[in-house]
């Protein structure tokens, strides 16, 4: 008389609610009716799924977590000939996280968001490490999206470490080679723009803000603000003037840029003066953030004792005044393409200069 092996059907489809809790139950049902020895194989499987299933399947380890490690020991150590119990308890994580190769002999691993056992992370996570330690890898990328916020603990105790945070995900890094770590630091500048914008009775747009180190000292200054990421240095220019005055412009010209240290929780600033030509004249401050703002005569501006008694600004204001007098020639932008990607950039260049015109 041939016995009769248990069989276990998973599948999975979109449910209502009431269906998956139905389905839930017929499966805690079946894992029950499972022997031992077939709950093994069904571990086995699950461990041997492909990486992108681990998160689906985190559930059904779960469940199969109650054999005690004397049962699996015995298991294991059998003398039965059954090509179940056939491989040796190592064999049962022969997957590693799945990831892609980088340009500096490194492996970038981006996680899905979907739920994650993590002892099953740890087992997969080690495989890994020893793998690419044989393969000579080095720097190794794990995003985590904040949703697998649990699994940070246990790779960092698996040596990685933050590189950088964004609001969705979380990028951990480890370097495997004993030599010094190449890896690149986490992005080291801020980026700001000023803009320098004079209409043809030469006024200058200027604005006074509600927040900030300059609320309430009555200091004119230019629009100013941070650039977005992906955002042009050009664009920004011309974003920040709308923003704060309702003033249409056309960027110009980058006139000088400042590179400072220790500026936001610790990064270095790079600050670029921009020039740009008003294509509207009728203001409208931002009330969220901008106290007044006004056209106010060069030279009014140029003589508020902030700006007499600050060399930055008495630099920059030189700069200005060079510039609408003809005398100094700035940097224009010039779109064109990198030679990698073939990525839309600019290129900021002194066009007269360059063209002698």
């Amino acid at each position: 008389m041939i016995a009769a092996r248990p069989v276990l059907v998973v599948y999975r489809s979109r449910t209502s609610s009431s269906s998956s809790r139905l389905l839930r139950f017929a499966f805690s049902t079946a894992i029950n009716s499972l022997s031992n020895s077939h709950k093994l194989r069904l571990s086995s499987l699950v461990l041997r799924a492909p990486c992108r299933f681990q998160g689906q399947f985190s559930k059904l380890r779960l469940q199969l977590q109650h054999l005690n490690n004397t049962t699996i020991r015995s298991s294991m150590t059998s003398t039965s000939t059954s090509p179940l119990l056939s491989s040796p308890p190592e064999r049962l994580v022969e997957r590693i996280l799945s990831g892609k190769e980088d340009d500096h002999g490194g492996v970038i691993v981006e996680m899905t968001t979907d739920p994650f056992d993590p002892s099953l992370f740890v087992s997969l996570l080690k495989a890994s490490i020893s793998q690419w330690m044989q393969q000579g890898k080095k720097g190794i990328w794990i995003k985590l999206p904040i949703e697998l916020v649990n699994l940070v603990e246990p790779a960092v105790k698996e040596g990685f470490y933050f590189h950088h945070a964004e609001p969705k995900y979380l990028m951990l890094v480890h370097w495997l080679p004993s030599t010094i770590n190449a890896l690149p630091a986490n992005a080291s500048h801020r980026v700001g723009i000023g803009a320098f914008v004079m209409n043809k009775n030469n006024e200058i747009l200027v604005v006074q803000e509600k927040s900030g180190k300059f609320r309430g000292t009555g200091v004119w200054k230019f629009p100013t603000g941070v650039v977005d990421e992906g955002e042009d240095i050009c664009d920004a220019a011309v974003r920040e003037v709308k923003e704060e005055t309702g003033i249409e412009a056309k960027f110009v010209e980058v006139l000088a840029f400042r590179q400072s240290h220790n500026s936001f929780f610790q990064k270095s600033d790079l600050f670029f003066v921009c020039m740009l030509e008003p294509l509207s004249f009728d203001i409208e401050a931002q009330e969220a953030e901008i106290e007044a703002a006004q056209w106010m005569p060069f030279e009014e501006y140029a003589a508020q004792p902030f700006v007499q008694n600050h060399e930055l600004m008495k630099n920059i204001v030189d700069i200005c005044l060079a510039k609408k007098d003809g005398q100094y020639a700035g940097f224009s932008c010039m779109p064109t393409t990198t030679g990698f990607s073939q990525k839309n950039s600019y290129l900021y260049l002194n066009r007269s200069d360059l063209t002698g015109q």
